[in-house]
């Protein structure tokens, strides 16, 4: 067992507080990883703001890499000393969804419980069980995790970097390559330009896509985008889809959301051309549904893709995007406004909430 400083979330209030947690050591088929890095996420700040109901005490964080330390009876996917990104939706590999090679809509996870397989807690506060959001738990200094959620890569790549391909660069890169598989020379638009709208950027500059679109109410974040690969940049106005077909010449053939408020994601058919692909990879909170116009879709030729983590098998995708970055084809780096230490988690979660920054990173 190892003590090791956490942020922490007690279930209300919109402040975590560090805490020492006592971290078990790892179990059969379980890793322990000592972390280099942890992404401060949109999701994270979901259960915060009390739109998602987790399990508390919670050690928040879910995108995240590090050091194996020590690993349990029955590992070999990793060994101590390996470098590992983590995956917060741990496939089990047993189910249909995992043998079909779609683990990201593997039915028997229990990340989305907080456990690990056998249902326990490797965490303990003050002598009390505490939880590792979504079974990771990145912001700790030390974490124990599943084999199938330690992803071994190049020792090359850093862990500030490592750590967002855990998370927004997997969802923005996949959401265009695997969901929406974008072709070289089509159109795009982004709606938010937060961490994943950035990453969807990135990967729409990998395959080809042109133009590239982003729409953000921040000209700061508008700034990242073009960096980033993004050809035309929109502070959206009252007609927001004539904004974008003036650019596209009549909509665009891809349009994603990667904010998660209802109201955007109803935008998103208005911005299509005719036979065009909305996605909606942003996630709003529980309980709030949204509408379409189904006869204009289907008299159009619309789809409306949901996009679950895009659809990443992590042991196949992660160390594609970190020989990507290794390569210099994504340039994750550039995505990295602040690196943090640990106590100053609550203050990018108060800048995120104020539309600020591209992605602060917490670097142990």
């Amino acid at each position: 067992m190892v003590q090791s400083q956490a942020a922490v979330h007690f279930g209300e209030g919109t402040k975590l507080q560090i805490e020492v947690v006592e971290v078990a050591d790892p179990g059969r088929g379980n890793v322990l990883v000592r972390m280099g890095a942890s992404g401060v996420c949109g999701s994270d700040r979901h259960v915060l703001d009390g739109d998602w109901e987790m399990p508390s005490p919670t050690v928040l964080g879910h995108e995240g890499a590090g050091t194996v330390e020590a690993v349990g009876d029955g590992v070999t996917d990793v060994e101590p000393g390996d470098h590992v990104i983590l995956s917060w939706f741990y496939p089990c590999r047993r189910c249909t969804a995992c043998l079909s090679g779609k683990a990201y809509v593997c039915t028997g996870s229990r990340s989305e419980e907080c456990v690990l397989p056998d249902g326990t807690t490797p965490l303990t506060l003050d002598g009390k069980p505490a939880f590792a959001y979504l079974a990771v738990g990145t912001m700790s200094e030390y974490t124990v995790v599943p084999e199938s959620a330690a992803i071994r890569i190049p020792k090359e790549v850093p862990f500030d970097v490592a750590s967002l391909i855990g998370c927004s660069i997997a969802t923005g890169v996949g959401t265009v390559v695997n969901d929406a598989a974008v072709e070289p020379g089509t159109s795009a638009v982004v709606v938010g330009a937060g961490g994943v709208g950035l990453s969807i950027i990135m990967g729409l500059k990998l395959v080809g896509a042109n133009p590239i679109i982003a729409v953000d109410l921040n000209e700061e974040k508008l700034a990242f985008a073009r960096e980033l690969g993004a050809t035309h940049t929109i502070v959206p106005d009252d007609d927001l889809a004539a904004q974008v077909a003036a650019i596209t010449e009549g909509g665009a053939a891809y349009a994603f959301e990667a904010i998660g408020r209802v109201e955007t994601i109803e935008s998103l058919p208005g911005l299509l051309a005719p036979g065009g692909s909305a996605v909606v990879v942003g996630l709003p909170p529980v309980d709030a549904p949204v509408s379409f116009d189904a006869l204009e879709l289907a008299e159009s030729g619309k789809k409306i893709i949901g996009s679950n983590y895009g659809s990443t098998v992590p042991g196949r995708d992660f160390p594609k995007l970190a020989s990507l970055y290794l390569a210099g084809a994504l340039p994750v780096d550039k995505l990295i406004s602040h690196r943090i230490s640990l106590p100053e988690v609550n203050e990018a979660f108060d800048a995120m909430r104020r539309g600020e920054r591209a992605r602060s990173v917490i670097v142990f």
